[in-house]
């Protein structure tokens, strides 16, 4: 089948993702295993790829059973609480925590020292919003739906945070939301630019193609967002987290197809779904 396959310029590892998986490789390639609390992103492939080469996954449960050992932090960062059991575990921690989260993280905190109600924007139980959390002692309100208002009473006045990979026109959209309810709004645009910028630049991308195969991890939250970009903006727009879900009744002879991913969709992988498409 001759078809037309590009990939997107713009897709693949943010900067924050890239930081963290090349300090995990530099301590893999000169220790030979690292401990990383919880997936180092959210991208079976390239979990596997890294587990390979000695990067053990553990969960918290198993972190408190750790002592004097080395254990990354993801880019999603982290609540003190586990800075904390670090230091009293003789723990060293590789913080590869991005930017964007840490400085989200202090404004968070600072907020909730004003003694601000906080209300994050993000989905229940994600790496990076329980590290918000954690900025608050657990007090913090999050809304993944806006119906969950619903179950809350809000105060009349609340501090208003993002995960930072949300999509633009959703926390926006809660803003007025809240507004409309009478509820004074201290309002923190804290999505990450690369991603909302994505978010612009595949509208356009999308449009340009007669297909679109997206290629992101089941986990990655932000796949979530940028796959539903592509979809809005083009109807035959389909989700793959590995090459095998690929069919070839998707396409047909001469279609122009439009490889994108998340911002936790590696490059090689990518380019695998390119090469598993010419071959179909």
């Amino acid at each position: 089948m001759k078809v037309q396959v590009d990939i997107d310029d713009n897709s693949g590892f943010c900067f924050g993702v890239v930081f963290a998986i090349q300090m995990a490789e530099d301590i893999l390639n000169e220790e030979g295993h690292l401990y990383c609390l919880g997936d180092i992103v959210h991208n079976d492939e390239e979990v596997a790829r890294l587990k390979a080469k000695g990067l053990e996954i553990i969960n918290h449960d198993q972190l408190r059973e750790l002592s004097d050992c080395k254990v990354l932090i993801r880019a999603h960062g982290e609540a003190p609480e586990t800075y904390q059991l670090a230091l009293e575990k003789g723990i060293e921690l590789v913080d590869a925590s991005c930017p964007v989260v840490l400085k989200l993280q202090n404004r968070v905190r600072e907020a909730y020292n004003d003694q601000e109600q906080i209300l994050i924007y993000g989905k229940h139980g994600h790496a990076e919003v329980k590290g918000l959390v954690g900025q608050t002692s657990g007090n913090a309100i999050v809304i993944e739906k806006f119906e969950e208002l619903e179950q809350h009473e809000l105060p009349k006045k609340v501090q208003l945070f993002s995960q930072t990979t949300k999509r633009t026109k959703n926390l926006y959209a809660l803003k007025e939301t809240l507004e409309k309810k009478g509820i004074e709004v201290d309002f923190n645009d804290t999505l990450c630019r690369q991603v909302s910028n994505r978010d612009i630049q595949l509208r356009d991308f999308a449009k340009a193609y007669d297909k679109i195969v997206f290629v992101a991890g089941l986990k990655s939250s932000n796949g979530k967002v940028l796959f539903d970009v592509c979809k809005d903006n083009n109807p035959e727009t389909y989700f793959v987290s590995h090459k095998d879900e690929l069919k070839k009744e998707w396409f047909a002879e001469g279609d122009r197809i439009g490889i994108c991913g998340a911002t936790s969709t590696p490059q090689w992988q990518m380019e695998e779904i390119k090469e598993q498409i010419l071959a179909l």
